[in-house]
């Protein structure tokens, strides 16, 4: 699992605001690039924001809009193939979005998935 998925989980510990715990589970991240990258952070949020994160309740937590609906997408392709496991890569290429690069979304979603921590 890399740093992104392990931060979500992290996240959804933390038991806060899950802005405000996303923020919390990246303070210790290497670099400042790696503490802001939006894709994985607006992933956690949107999930949150849906309802599909266990412990945290529906709210508006991020604007982005391709990253909660590439999310959301991923989580019913995993929920449809209950029997099939994916990488990162894998479940990223299920989306078909043609030559846009997964850059940790999946990561997140398959952390949260794993862990049991997706409603």
């Amino acid at each position: 699992m890399n740093k992104y998925g392990t931060a979500a989980i992290n996240a959804v510990k933390e038991s806060q605001n899950p802005i405000e715990s996303w923020e919390i589970a990246v303070k210790d991240f290497d670099s400042e690039s790696a503490k802001v990258k939006g894709c994985p952070k607006n992933t956690f949020l949107g999930l949150c924001e849906d309802g599909y994160v266990k412990g945290v309740p529906k709210g508006n937590y991020t604007k982005s809009i391709k990253n909660k609906e590439y999310a959301i997408n991923a989580i019913k392709i995993i929920k449809n193939n209950p029997n099939k496991s994916f990488s990162p890569k894998e479940l990223w290429g299920e989306l078909n979005l043609g030559d846009k690069r997964h850059n940790s979304q999946m990561d997140v979603v398959l952390a949260l998935w794993e862990n049991g921590l997706i409603k």
